[in-house]
């Protein structure tokens, strides 16, 4: 059984190599290499500002609802106004809409017309540079298959010159290193296209969400509108 110092020991050398191997990787696949990281790294820094955004929103989003739907439910719609006026939330936004336009709207259609225009002015914002990830995949994976047909190209060219007893190591050596390009491409486009699913899903469901608080807010009206036609009913 090894030593804690002999693992330790083990343990850094495979660190090590795996360090050098991926350099080596990397170095062999020419200039190509360094664009599609480049693109890469781009993907990647788009898809944590649209992560981060999408989470801070629909956080903001729960917290004004938690407050709002109790004091539309009570049909306190102007306390639900001033609720919302405080916060920044997209939800907030399409309340204000439809609250402000209940003060004077005599048919709910009115009202539902103007949330969905809030919920259009809020769509664009959520759906902003997303769909740059999907492009910035679909960039990585052209770039390495352009990088091994250039390395295949260079390589073709410089067997043609080489002695026959060589070209077909020569030709071997340089066809794998020309793939280099071709795999780098699809490790970075597969977790730029994951990316791009899971962030087009969390933002489906922020809009099934306002669409929803939407309804509910609609619902509301209309039953408080019912309620107050059966008190001037009473009292006629």
């Amino acid at each position: 059984m090894p030593t804690p110092t002999e693992a330790a020991i083990t343990a850094g050398e495979s660190s090590t190599s795996f360090v050098t191997t991926v350099v080596s990787f990397f170095a062999e696949g020419g200039p190509f290499m360094y664009i599609i990281f480049f693109v890469f790294l781009v993907g990647i820094a788009i898809s944590l500002e649209r992560f981060i955004y999408l989470n801070l929103t629909q956080t903001r989003n729960q917290k004004i609802w938690k407050k709002v739907f109790p004091l539309l439910s009570q049909g306190k719609f102007k306390a639900a106004m001033e609720e919302s006026k405080k916060s920044t939330s997209a939800i907030s936004k399409i309340l204000m809409y439809g609250l402000s336009r209940s003060a004077y709207a005599s048919r709910t259609d009115e009202i539902e017309m103007a949330m969905e225009e809030g919920l259009l002015e809020a769509i664009p914002s959520l759906e902003r540079r997303t769909h740059y990830i999907a492009t910035f995949a679909n960039i990585a994976t052209l770039l390495g298959l352009l990088g091994t047909i250039m390395g295949l190209i260079n390589a073709f060219t410089a067997v043609a010159s080489a002695d026959p007893a060589q070209k077909a190591d020569l030709l071997s050596a340089s066809i794998s290193v020309a793939m280099n390009t071709t795999a780098f491409g699809l490790m970075a486009a597969i977790p730029l296209l994951l990316t791009f699913a899971y962030l087009q899903s969390k933002t489906n469901q922020l809009v099934d969400s306002m669409e929803m608080a939407s309804v509910k807010f609609l619902n509301v009206f209309r039953q408080a509108q019912q309620q107050a036609k059966a008190q001037q009913n009473k009292s006629a």
